[in-house]
């Protein structure tokens, strides 16, 4: 076969036999020459090369086994027994039989072996938007309709996306952050049978990021025999803050003050989200509902690496409850009253 058939299946020699059935689910749909009617004779000699290593390495764990240690000169030493048509490996079966054995039956019109081999199949392909193949049409996911009913073959379906919220502080969204998220999931072993499977996902959170950004794992979310596995989606979430408000990019905050203070000028200390201390000098007399805007003290924006939002103070007056003749007669007189 001259290539290493781990290099076919693109995956590393320590593979599990999971990983070896999705690579091989994943090639032989994209090589499977029915799908490459432009280059037919390239597509029949990887669509076989990939069939021939799925047999040798994920099928047999005895003739795995051997090739791990003697080569493929290793295998040319096993009897013949169900040695398949129209291959070119070592003890291989018939690549279609392959094919139609792993997604059930085919989506591109044959069942098992009838059809012969590679090549031999009646259907025709054509793009993934919906174009005809055979008596049918194959819909944007390749799922197979025939014409005139609406039943879909028995190719791996994908379920929908599961959606799951991610809550995060302003901080975190204020400064980015690394979430580590440690989830568990149903899988599907290469004899159909299903288990538990934790692992531990990293979620690089983006400085700026807003609630409702979603951020996708493919192929992470519950295995069901038959069908394809969905994508995990997690969904940003932001927790209440004691001090700040978010307004998409701005970030606001109330500051109370006195009526001197109001009326003679003062300074607002700021603690920012990223820990620093601002001291915003307020001169203009605040009057009840005053903002006073700080520009590029709010949330980073995502789309613009460096710049971000503004900060809005807004001041409430606290006026006293009591004043003693000599406080009123002092403020008319200053006040002009």
């Amino acid at each position: 076969m001259g290539d290493d058939y781990y290099n076919i299946l693109k995956v590393d020699k320590s593979a599990s036999e999971d990983d070896l059935k999705k690579s091989y689910r994943k090639l032989a749909m994209k090589w499977h020459p029915d799908k490459n009617p432009n280059n037919k004779k390239e597509a029949e000699a990887k669509f076989k090369q990939i069939s021939e290593a799925y047999d040798v390495v994920l099928s047999d764990p005895q003739k795995r086994a051997i090739y791990d240690q003697y080569g493929e000169e290793g295998l040319n030493d096993i009897p013949p027994a169900g040695y398949g048509n129209g291959s070119n490996g070592p003890n291989s079966r018939n690549a279609e039989d392959i094919f139609a054995e792993f997604f059930g039956s085919s989506p591109f019109g044959f069942g098992g072996g009838a059809t012969g081999g590679v090549g031999r199949s009646s259907s025709r392909f054509q793009s993934e938007s919906g174009a005809t193949a055979g008596n049918g049409m194959f819909d944007s996911n390749n799922m197979f309709r025939s014409e005139g009913t609406t039943t879909t073959g028995t190719a791996p379906k994908k379920p929908p996306p599961v959606e799951s919220k991610l809550p995060c502080t302003l901080e975190e969204l204020y400064s980015g952050s690394t979430r580590k998220m440690k989830i568990s999931r149903t899988v599907v072993d290469s004899h159909g049978r299903q288990a538990q499977e934790t692992e531990i996902l990293t979620i690089d959170v983006k400085p700026g990021w807003k609630k409702g950004t979603k951020i996708t794992f493919p192929d992470k979310g519950n295995e069901q025999p038959n069908q394809l596995p969905a994508d995990l989606v997690f969904v940003i979430d932001e927790k209440p803050h004691d001090v700040y408000k978010r307004d998409g990019n701005e970030l606001m905050i109330n500051r109370r003050v006195t009526l001197a203070e109001a009326l003679g000028g003062t300074t607002a200390s700021i603690d920012t989200l990223d820990g620093r201390t601002l001291s915003v000098p307020v001169t203009d007399i605040i009057s009840p509902g005053f903002e006073l805007v700080v520009p590029r003290e709010g949330m980073p924006i995502a789309k613009e690496p460096g710049n971000r939002g503004d900060l809005r103070i807004k001041f409430e007056v606290k006026f006293p409850t009591k004043l003693t003749t000599e406080q009123r007669a002092g403020l008319k007189r200053a006040l002009g009253g």
